[in-house]
C-alpha cells in the first residue's frame, strides 16, 4: 500500500511538471519561460501540422490558455465596429462563448484590433480593449461580472496606437495602464468589483505590460510608460523609484526584463537602459544607457515589439531592422549580430521563449525556430512554418501576436484564424 501511495504521489507530481497553462501575457509569470517536458527536439518537416483551426477577426492580442479553454480578442468592422472576446475549447477549437461590444476606433494608428492579451485567474477573465474598455467575465460562462469604460471615467490621453498593455493581477488588484488624466496613468482596481483602489503618475502610457517583481518580502510593479521607467508599490501606488525617459514616438513596447537583480528595457528610437535594483527592489540606480544616431545607425540594442532574453552575462534581442544581436550585459557592448532568424525589414520581430537550454523563436513570417544562443553565436537547430502572415496588421504581411505554449501545444493567431498545433515528442 505504501508503494502504491508513493507511486501515485510521484505520478501526480510528474503531471504537474509536464503540464502547463499559459494564462497571461508571456506565460504565468510574464517571463516567456516554458517548462514542459516531452516536447519535440526538432520539426519533422518544414511545415508544422495543424491540430485545429477556427476563423476569427483581426487583432494583435496573443492567445492565452487556462483550464481547458483558449481566449483571444479580435475586431469586426461590419455591420458595426465591435471588439470581441472569444473563448474556445482547448482540445478541438469549439467555440464556448463570445462577447461583443460596440467599439468605434478613432485617433488610433494601426487599427487592426485589440492589443492586450486576455488574462485568466481564479475563474475570472479580464480583457482590455484598444479604446479603454475593461471587462471582467466569468471564465466558464462569459457572463460579465463588471465593466468599465476607462476613456469615459478617466479622460484617456490616448497613445498613438491605442491602449495596449495587458493588465497585471496582483493579489486582490488588477493594475491597468489607463493613460488617464489627473494622475491616472496607472490605476489599480479591485479585481472582483472594479472599484478603484489607487492611481498614480501623470505620464502617458506606452504599450509595455507591467511586471511584478519580488525580493525579501517586497513586491514592486515595474512600469514602462512613454515618459518613464518606474517601480511602484502595488498596495498603494507609491513610487519607489523612477527614471524619466521620454521614448521616441512613445515606443515603449517591449516588456521589462528582470535578470540578475537588474531591469532592462529597449526601444526602437531611444535605445536601451539597464538599472540595478536594491536589496529589496524598492530602490534602483542606472548602470548604463545607450542609443544610436537614428533607427538605422543604432547602438547596443533598439528593440521594437521584441522583448529581449537575458542568459547569464549576455542580452539577446532584435534590433530595429531585424538584426539579432548579443550584448554584454554589464556594458551594452555588441558581441555579435545575425540576420538569418528573421528577414530584414523595418520593425522585423521575433518573440523569444525559453525552453530548458533552448530558445524557441516565433518570427513575424509565421515561422517557429528551435535555437541555441550563446556569446559564440546563433545556432539554428530546426525551423518550420506554423502560420501564414496576414496583411491587416501591416501591408507587407506579418504575424506580430505572441504565441501561447500550453499542455504540449502551441496556440497562435493571425488576422483570419486561431490555430493549435501539437509539439509533443513522438
Amino acid at each position: 500500500m505504501k508503494r502504491v501511495l508513493i507511486f501515485l504521489i510521484f505520478s501526480i507530481a510528474s503531471s504537474l511538471v509536464i503540464a502547463q497553462d499559459w494564462p497571461d501575457w508571456r506565460g504565468a509569470k510574464r517571463d516567456a519561460v516554458w517548462n514542459e517536458s516531452g516536447i519535440l527536439n526538432e520539426f519533422e518537416s518544414d511545415t508544422i501540422p495543424i491540430k485545429w483551426s477556427v476563423t476569427i477577426g483581426p487583432g494583435y492580442s496573443g492567445p492565452t490558455v487556462a483550464n481547458g479553454k483558449v481566449y483571444v480578442s479580435d475586431r469586426i468592422e461590419k455591420p458595426v465596429q465591435q471588439e470581441r472576446v472569444l473563448c474556445f475549447d482547448e482540445k478541438n477549437g469549439a467555440k464556448l462563448w463570445e462577447f461583443a461590444y460596440d467599439c468605434e476606433y478613432f485617433g488610433v494608428g494601426y487599427p487592426a484590433g485589440p492589443r492586450a492579451s486576455v488574462v485568466i485567474r481564479d475563474g475570472k477573465v479580464y480583457s482590455l480593449g484598444t479604446m479603454g474598455h475593461l471587462f471582467c467575465f466569468d471564465a466558464a460562462s462569459g457572463e460579465v461580472v463588471w465593466k468599465k469604460n476607462l476613456n469615459t471615467a478617466y479622460e484617456i490621453v490616448m497613445p498613438i496606437w491605442g491602449i495596449a498593455a495587458t493588465p497585471l493581477l496582483v493579489d486582490d488588484k488588477i493594475i491597468v495602464h489607463v493613460s488617464g488624466s489627473n494622475n491616472a496613468c496607472i490605476v489599480a482596481f479591485n479585481k472582483n468589483t472594479g472599484k478603484e483602489i489607487w492611481r498614480n503618475l501623470e505620464d502617458r502610457a506606452g504599450y509595455s505590460a507591467p511586471l511584478l517583481i519580488e525580493k525579501n518580502g517586497k513586491q514592486v510593479v515595474v512600469n514602462w510608460t512613454e515618459h518613464s521607467l518606474s517601480g511602484l508599490n502595488p498596495e498603494n501606488g507609491e513610487v519607489y523609484w523612477r527614471f524619466p525617459w521620454k521614448t521616441g514616438s512613445g515606443m515603449s513596447i517591449a516588456t521589462p526584463v528582470l535578470a540578475n537583480d537588474h531591469i532592462f528595457v529597449s526601444a526602437f528610437y531611444s535605445g536601451s537602459i539597464l538599472v540595478k535594483l536594491g536589496d529589496d527592489y524598492t530602490s534602483a540606480e542606472k548602470v548604463w544607457q545607450r542609443s544610436g544616431e537614428s533607427e538605422r545607425k543604432t547602438d547596443a540594442l533598439h528593440c521594437v515589439m521584441n522583448t529581449p532574453v537575458i542568459l547569464g552575462k549576455y542580452i539577446y534581442g532584435v534590433d530595429s531592422y531585424g538584426e539579432l544581436r548579443c550584448l554584454d550585459f554589464f556594458t551594452g557592448d555588441r558581441i555579435w549580430e545575425d540576420q538569418t532568424a528573421v528577414k530584414r525589414n523595418r520593425w522585423a520581430n521575433i518573440h523569444f521563449i525559453q525552453h530548458n537550454d533552448k530558445i524557441w523563436m516565433f518570427n513575424e513570417q509565421g515561422e517557429l525556430l528551435i535555437t541555441e544562443l550563446s556569446p559564440e553565436g546563433f545556432t539554428e537547430i530546426s525551423r518550420a512554418k506554423l502560420i501564414e502572415p496576414t496583411k491587416k496588421q501591416l501591408p507587407r504581411g506579418v504575424t506580430w501576436s505572441h504565441p501561447a505554449f500550453a499542455n504540449k501545444h502551441v496556440f497562435i493567431r493571425n488576422d483570419n484564424k486561431l490555430i493549435c498545433a501539437d509539439l509533443s515528442e513522438n
